[in-house]
């Protein structure tokens, strides 16, 4: 049976992008569909490739909204959308503790970095990339976990590492990562609709 997605976006949505290519034609196709993309961020590019595949979008608005409010319109969101597992695609806001314990084991999050090193609150985007430029690393990579009530501590589903030659600014980086991200994501996807199929 084809699993539900509904994706979390906060910008570009290069990696929602990857999730839908390989649901069309790629690892994905026949396992999984998207069923809704979610954004806090009205203005987020990602809403625009979501609409061009004709997916449901929502477009919520965390900036001008209460806490609380905001909290309730996701989980309205997700629930009306029905779907069987949650990515987080570059979403960038923490994940409420209803929807969490509601969605344990079924919420996939995307870290772009090798977790546990450069996880945690503040660690997203191009300041994990310059800690890892500035600790002058040999390798990156990106992480594929499951989304719990911390920043980047729940059970890893994937991961997969790139080297590193030393004297990359974190522009460099981030794009060596992202290939890997595009590339781990619909994998790791697809490993938990197995596994779970296969412990059902």
């Amino acid at each position: 049976m084809i699993k539900k997605l509904a994706v979390l976006i906060s910008g570009n949505g290069s990696n929602l992008q990857a999730i839908i290519n390989s649901t069309k034609s790629g690892i994905l196709n026949g396992f999984a569909e998207i069923v809704v993309v979610i954004s806090n961020n009205p203005q987020a590019y990602g809403l625009e490739r979501a609409k061009k595949e004709n997916i449901k979008t929502v477009a919520l608005d965390s900036k001008n909204t209460e806490t609380e409010k905001y909290d309730q319109q996701l989980y309205r969101a997700i629930k009306e959308s029905d779907a069987d597992l949650i990515c987080l695609a570059g979403y960038l806001k923490k994940v409420p503790e209803k929807i969490v314990k509601e969605y344990k084991s079924r919420i996939l999050n995307i870290h772009p970095a090798l977790l546990p090193k450069y996880g945690g609150k503040g660690m997203y985007g191009h300041h994990v990339h310059e800690a890892v430029v500035k600790n002058k690393e040999k390798k990156s990579g990106a992480t594929v976990h499951f989304a719990d009530e911390n920043y980047d501590t729940g059970n890893i589903i994937l991961q997969q590492e790139v080297a590193l030659e030393g004297g990359e600014n974190h522009e460099e980086v981030a794009r060596k990562v992202l290939l890997i991200e595009h590339e781990i994501f619909p994998k790791a996807i697809k490993k938990v609709i197995e596994d779970k199929e296969k412990n059902n």
